[in-house]
């Protein structure tokens, strides 16, 4: 006898799926044999396994090695309280697995890196990056152009967002669309720019709808076009991107043909290399301040951010300007320089730079400016 293609609970769960014209029986049979590779189970990926999952994709691969933060809960919904301080990646497998038995969860506890990229993605069907750092996404991108693999891509910042599917096969990589990395601290990150929490979630959406055209063959994909959303005014844009011929991966003679360091490559330090950077909190700042001790305190924020909130007595140089113009600080070299930005972010870039150049006692500023509103002078405006 020839087993049934779906078991009766099966019928029940994906009824709405075998209802729809174009997907049927087959579509929701190629869904439950397929697998998809999560590069961040973040934003992004929390609410794309959710609707991954309901909707019957077989294998759901999750790959992060973060624990759950207080300051995750506004936007990644797979998490509660009670989550803090667990993996991300253990307390998602509970919903996933509490939500739909049919599928296999992998966890993959790890950070991705160029030295097993290829091995994690190899056996899955579509990756999909819901990351929020430049290496990341162009460690993926590199990964699965050098794999034949479709890349379905989203991002977000503040209130807008952006998604599309890059497959090299027959149309644009991400390096197509962005050849070089923005210069370090140009684009702040979601910790110090802040995100609308429900912003993830549309993103997401379109992220998995485009996941789950591709594992059942239907439909259209966004291969060769992005769409990008506007919350604010409710708003979205599409738009064509082409396949660049010259392009270092992609393209018809490509120098890129193994993963390279990309941490290097974008100009930013590893996970590791920011953890080292010496802190200073706000408060003591404040006591070291009043105490009359002489020290210098940098801010490398823009003159927008400057004009908005400062904090009485700081120098601005912009990040993105510091290292041309490290001969205005020079006789700080051996003195106590305290950096600072917006939220602890850039100013740790700059730490690291102004080290490199032979600077013996630097700080940087816990929190950056955000933390000094918060818990020394409340008329500081917070932005």
């Amino acid at each position: 006898m020839v087993d049934p293609p779906l078991r009766p609970d099966q019928f029940d769960r994906y009824r709405r799926h075998l209802s729809l014209p174009d997907f049927g029986l087959e579509g929701q049979k190629a869904l439950l044999e397929s697998s998809a590779l999560l590069v961040g189970t973040g934003g992004l990926g929390c609410p794309l396994a959710q609707y991954l999952a309901a909707a019957g994709v077989g294998r759901l691969g999750l790959v992060d090695f973060d624990v759950v933060d207080a300051s995750n809960l506004q936007r990644q919904i797979l998490y509660g309280t009670s989550d803090i301080g667990r993996p991300k990646v253990e307390v998602a497998r509970d919903r996933i697995e509490a939500m739909n038995p049919d599928v296999e969860v992998d966890l993959h506890r790890v950070q991705i890196t160029s030295d097993n990229a290829l091995e994690l993605m190899s056996s899955y069907d579509v990756v999909i990056d819901g990351t929020d750092n430049f290496p990341t996404r162009y460690l993926t991108n590199d990964a699965c152009v050098m794999l034949g693999k479709p890349n379905v891509h989203g991002s977000i910042f503040r209130f807008e967002g952006q998604a599309t599917v890059f497959d090299a096969r027959n149309g644009p990589c991400y390096r197509c669309l962005f050849p070089e990395p923005p210069p370090p601290g140009a684009v702040p990150s979601c910790a110090e720019g802040g995100v609308l929490g429900v912003l993830p979630g549309l993103v997401a959406i379109v992220q998995a709808t485009e996941t789950v055209k591709l594992l059942a063959g239907i439909g259209e994909t966004l291969v060769g076009r992005l769409v990008q959303y506007d919350a604010l005014r409710m708003e979205w844009n599409e738009f064509r991107i082409r396949k660049d011929v010259d392009c270092p991966v992609c393209g018809e003679n490509p120098s890129v043909t193994e993963l390279i360091d990309y941490a290097g490559f974008c100009g930013v330090a590893s996970a590791v290399e920011e953890e080292s950077v010496p802190e200073v909190a706000a408060m003591e700042l404040r006591n070291r301040l009043d105490s009359g001790e002489r020290l210098l305190l940098l801010d490398v924020r823009d003159a927008d951010e400057y004009e908005t909130a400062r904090i009485e007595g700081s120098v601005r140089i912009p990040l993105a300007q510091l290292e041309l113009e490290l001969d205005q600080i020079a006789e700080w070299k051996e003195e106590p320089l305290v950096v600072h930005c917006h939220k602890g972010g850039r100013s740790a870039s700059a730490c690291r730079m102004l080290e490199a150049h032979g600077f013996r006692n630097v700080r940087n500023l816990a929190g950056g400016i955000d933390a000094w509103s918060l818990t020394v002078d409340s008329s500081v405006p917070r932005y």
